[in-house]
C-alpha cells in the first residue's frame, strides 16, 4: 500500500520486450534503497511494481502485458522521467490518501494554465471512471494523491502547488500526455458492496449512479 507522496524521481535506464511484456530497469535518483529488499513493492508512475533485482542505482522489474495496456509504462522511453514511492510502513506518515499501485485506466491531460504561483491541469478520465471521480475527493495521477477541486463530466480540475510541480514529473506535462489515474479504494468497494447478494451472481455488474442510490435508499 502506497500514500501517493512521491519520495524522489527516477528515470527509465533500461527497456527490454520480452514475449508481450516487459523488464525495466528503473534508476531511483535519490530515493533510498537501504532498506529495500529483493521482492518489495515500489510504485513507478503510481504502478505497483516487484523489486525483481536490487542494484546500487536502481532496481530492475518485471511488467506484465496487463500492466501495458492499462497503463503507461509500455509508452515511456529510456531516460523518460517517473515519480517513484516504496510502499509505506506501519510506522510512516500517512500523508496522502490510501493508494493500492493498481492503475484503473489513462486520463489525457486537456488544458494547463498558470495560477499565481500555482498551476490549474484538466485531465479527462476514461467515461467508465467518471463515476468515480468526486469534487474535493481524492485522485492518484501518476502516483501523486491529489485533491480534486472541479468535476465537469468525465473531466476534472486539479490545482498543483510550486513543490508538487518540482518535485514530481507534473511539470513535464503538455497537454495530450497521458498519465496514469487509480481512482479512491473506497468509492471502489463501495459500488460492489451495495449491490448485495448480486454480486456473487456470473456477470453482474453495477453502475454507481443518482438512480442506483436512490433504489438502495441513500436517496430521498
Amino acid at each position: 500500500m502506497f500514500t501517493g507522496i512521491i519520495q524522489a524521481k527516477g528515470k527509465i535506464a533500461e527497456q527490454q520486450p520480452s514475449g508481450g511484456d516487459m523488464r525495466l530497469r528503473i534508476a531511483t535518483g535519490k530515493l533510498d534503497l537501504t532498506d529495500v529488499m529483493l521482492g518489495d513493492s515500489i510504485a513507478v508512475n503510481g504502478t505497483c511494481l516487484t523489486v525483481v533485482t536490487l542494484l546500487t542505482d536502481g532496481f530492475w522489474a518485471d511488467v506484465s502485458g496487463e500492466t501495458l495496456q492499462y497503463t503507461s509504462l509500455g509508452n515511456l522511453k529510456p531516460m523518460s522521467e517517473v515519480n517513484l514511492e516504496k510502499a509505506m510502513t506501519p510506522t510512516a506518515r500517512f500523508g496522502g490518501h490510501i493508494v493500492s499501485g493498481h492503475v484503473d485506466g489513462l486520463g489525457v491531460i486537456k488544458t494547463i494554465s498558470q495560477d499565481a504561483r500555482s498551476w490549474r491541469f484538466w485531465i479527462e478520465a476514461p467515461a467508465e471512471l467518471a463515476k468515480y471521480i468526486a469534487h474535493k475527493g481524492s485522485i492518484t495521477v501518476d502516483g501523486v494523491s491529489l485533491t480534486v477541486n472541479k468535476v465537469d463530466g468525465s473531466k476534472f480540475e486539479l490545482n498543483i502547488i510550486p513543490h508538487t510541480m518540482e518535485e514530481t514529473i507534473m511539470g513535464t506535462y503538455k497537454v495530450g500526455s497521458r498519465v496514469n489515474l487509480e481512482v479512491d479504494v473506497v468509492a471502489r468497494y463501495l459500488e460492489r458492496l451495495l449491490m448485495g447478494d448480486k454480486a456473487a451472481e456470473s456477470g453482474s455488474s453495477s453502475t454507481l449512479d443518482e438512480n442506483f442510490l436512490a433504489k438502495h435508499g441513500f436517496m430521498k
